[in-house]
Parts: structure tokens; sequence; C-alpha cells
């Protein structure tokens, strides 16, 4: 597993990790871009739900080591997505030292296929589009959102079977799945139906905390109607 892992504009994956790993090993002793290496990326929900991988990726190229000019680049990239604590630790140890290994290597993939198979359905992605996606504003508060819905709002969310029409049943629980700046998908269990997903669009996307709030607030109180 990488320590921190990030995207350069160009779409390429930079990874941190330990020198000791076979990953690190296997790459260092690479000639050029001749080794091939997948990523597999697993989402698990945040909350305890039936079926819970709520989607699998992977990102096929070639690994190299960041050499170079580079280094100081992608390591203020890196940075950005760790508290800066963490990363100044392995600050002297992401230098190669004079004899030995390195305790920690930073890599490169430049990514040539990548694959999703989630919520939305399988599909092929092509890198370019890695390169200029933006991530999702709520995406760093989403487990923390959803634990809480589930356990401080059980009910609100339970009122959200009236919006359901024909499907929805009085029996039914309903756990918060996912959470994105366009909308929030609950599933819903124990009823004729069996399990199934609902997703509730916001009625515009959310930048924010405070957006998230107004938006909340209106779907729970359509559902209470």
């Amino acid at each position: 597993m990488p320590v921190a892992r990030t995207v350069t504009p160009d779409g390429d994956v930079i990874l941190l990790v330990s020198g000791e790993s076979a990953a690190a090993r296997a790459a260092a002793h690479a000639q050029d871009d001749d080794l091939t290496a997948v990523i597999e990326i697993t989402d698990v929900a945040p909350v305890s739900v039936p079926h819970r991988i709520r989607g699998r990726a992977w990102l096929a190229g070639w690994l190299t080591p960041v050499r170079g000019s580079d280094r100081a680049a992608c390591a203020a990239l890196l940075a950005e997505r760790r508290p800066v604590g963490e990363l100044l630790g392995m600050a002297e140890s992401l230098e190669p030292p004079y004899a030995g290994r390195p305790a920690w290597m930073m890599l490169r993939l430049e990514v040539g296929e990548i694959s999703v198979d989630d919520l939305w359905g399988a599909e092929h992605v092509e890198p370019e589009a890695l390169a200029t996606a933006e991530p999702d504003p709520m995406s760093p508060h989403e487990a923390e959102l959803l634990q809480h819905l589930h356990t401080a709002h059980g009910d609100r969310l339970g009122e959200l079977c009236g919006l359901l029409g024909s499907r929805g049943a009085d029996a039914m629980t309903a756990v918060p799945l996912a959470l994105d700046r366009v909308g929030l998908r609950v599933r819903f269990t124990g009823g004729a139906a069996g399990a199934f997903d609902v997703r509730f669009d916001f009625p515009e996307p959310v930048a924010d905390i405070c957006g998230l709030r107004r938006a909340m607030h209106t779907l729970f109180s359509a559902a209470s109607h």
C-alpha cells in the first residue's frame, strides 16, 4: 500500500512507497519504462450495509522511479494530499542514501488504460479524463458525514421512503451509501422488493458544507411533506 498518492496535471499517478516494497525494488532495477504495473483501487462504503463494496478501478501503465528535477515538484504535490508533518518526517529519507536502499521512494505510473466498475456501471475511462478531473468537494468529508447521518439521523433517512412512490414501505431500513456534490445515494432493505439503491439529486451541485446543509434540509423537508 502506498503511503500517499496523487495525480499530476498530466494524468500520471505519483506514489510514495516504502523502499523495501516489491514495487520499489522492481522499479529500481527496471530499464526505463519496461516495467508494467496495475493499481487496483477498492471503494468500500464507510457504513455497515450489505454489499459494502461500492466500486473498483484499475489503472494500468508503466512504473518508473521519480528522478532528477521532478522530485521536488512531485513531493510538493504529495504534500498537498497529506498532513505536512507526516511528509516532513520522511524528508531526509526521500533522498537516496550514500549506501543501501532509500527508506522511501517516489514512483510514477504513466497511465495507459483505466477501467471502472462502480454504482453507475462498468466502463473504460480515457487517461486524459483522469488528468482533467476535479476532486469532488465532498470527498474529504464523505465518510464522516455518512456515518453521522447513519447514527444520528436514521429517522430522517427513514422518511425518504415517502419519496419512493409504490416502492416505499414503512418496514424498510434506509442506510446512506454514498454522497457527492450532486446527490445522496441511499440503500433500502427489508421491503417486498428486496434491497435496492435510490439516488436523491440535489437541486444544484454543492460546493461546500454550507451548501450541503441547505441541500439536505431541502431533501428532508420534501420527504416529511
